[in-house]
């Protein structure tokens, strides 16, 4: 019998590509645009402003999907307000059954009205903190910079800073194109020299150059997404694969993808959930995991992700398990803390799980 949603959330999971300003709660936006003077909102009802944010991003315009985060950052400027969203954060993905979690956020983006970059970070960690507090769940932060602007340096330092305090990694995100990843090798070699880890978004909207950047150039740890590795692989009539050298380099390294279908669905890396390169990819055995990207924008959770592959593609528990393990594998903590929750937590709740109606 497939795991339906109820089963799944109840699932012990894992979770490595989730933005902080994507999955602010609807009701805490209105209340925090009112607090902090944000008056450029579309609406404050929560639930027309929720409905916005779902048609924004589903409206295939590159544009009205970025203006969302207009909205989310700009009420996340306060130290009160980003100790409130990573709380909060930190309890919905409880909630939700997620036992780990790697959440990341832009400091750059945090300080208009004031904060310093290590302002933003500590007030951050202190809602992880809040809002784990109590829960069964562990969260780490990974610190990024914005692939157009000039400052990756800068936060790789401040990640190498606050690692042992709960920054668990470094990341660049933004526009791929034209802001390609070797732009920031600097701040890359510093992180290697530091024996730091990092991801990089690659392969989301751009192709292969852009994945082959990332880890021949830059040496990134696992690819933000990594849809487009699919551009090198052929498939026969026969369903037989054909991996071409990077597609090989990168299953045979193991190197993880952190897939978000529902988001790739919405900005046109795939057309549908069926047709989403997840199913042949897991098919031929790469180091797969599942994400939401952007909770709010994509109306999302990692429950509902891996129900919609359920439906799409038959997987049942072991498969789940399968998608789960490999993201506990792919996790930027020491390798007895990812073993201890493997085999003391995952794997005795699924087994759990699957046995119950």
């Amino acid at each position: 019998m497939s795991p339906t949603l109820d089963q799944i959330r109840r699932a012990p999971k894992v979770l490595l590509h989730d933005h902080l300003d994507g999955g602010l709660r609807a009701e805490t936006i209105v209340e925090l645009a009112r607090e902090t003077d944000y008056g450029r909102l579309p609406t404050h009802d929560p639930d027309n402003l929720r409905q916005w944010f779902e048609e924004a991003s589903d409206s295939g315009s590159l544009e009205r999907y970025l203006e969302t985060f207009d909205h989310t950052v700009g009420v996340m400027q306060t130290r009160e307000s980003l100790v409130r969203v990573a709380s909060e954060c930190a309890q919905d993905l409880a909630a939700d059954g997620v036992v780990y979690a790697e959440v990341r956020f832009a400091p750059e983006q945090h300080t208009s009205r004031g904060l310093s970059l290590d302002q933003v970070v500590e007030a951050v960690l202190e809602g992880f903190r809040q809002g784990s507090q109590g829960r069964d769940i562990h969260v780490g932060t990974l610190l990024t910079a914005m692939r157009h602007q000039a400052r990756s340096m800068e936060i790789a330092e401040l990640s190498v800073r606050y690692r042992d305090v709960g920054v668990v990694g470094f990341d660049i995100a933004g526009a791929e194109a034209g802001y390609p990843p070797t732009r920031h090798l600097d701040a890359f070699e510093y992180l290697q020299r530091e024996n730091a880890h990092f991801t990089i978004h690659a392969g989301e909207a751009f192709g292969l150059p852009s994945i082959w950047q990332a880890i021949q150039w830059c040496g990134a740890d696992r690819l933000g997404h990594g849809v487009r590795i699919i551009d090198d692989i052929s498939v026969a009539g026969d369903e037989s694969a054909k991996l071409g050298r990077l597609a090989a380099y990168v299953r045979d390294k193991r190197i993880p993808l952190e897939m978000c279908p529902t988001s790739n669905l919405q900005t046109g890396a795939a057309a549908s959930i069926a047709e989403h390169p997840i199913g042949l990819l897991r098919r031929l055995h790469f180091r797969v995991t599942v994400n939401t990207d952007n909770r709010l924008m994509s109306s999302t959770s990692v429950s509902q992700e891996f129900h919609k592959l359920v439906e799409a593609f038959g997987y049942g528990w072991d498969d789940l398990q399968w998608f789960t393990v490999n993201a506990m594998k792919s996790a930027f903590i020491p390798f007895d803390e990812r073993l201890a929750l493997i085999n003391g937590v995952i794997k005795p709740g699924f087994a759990q799980i699957k046995w119950q109606p």
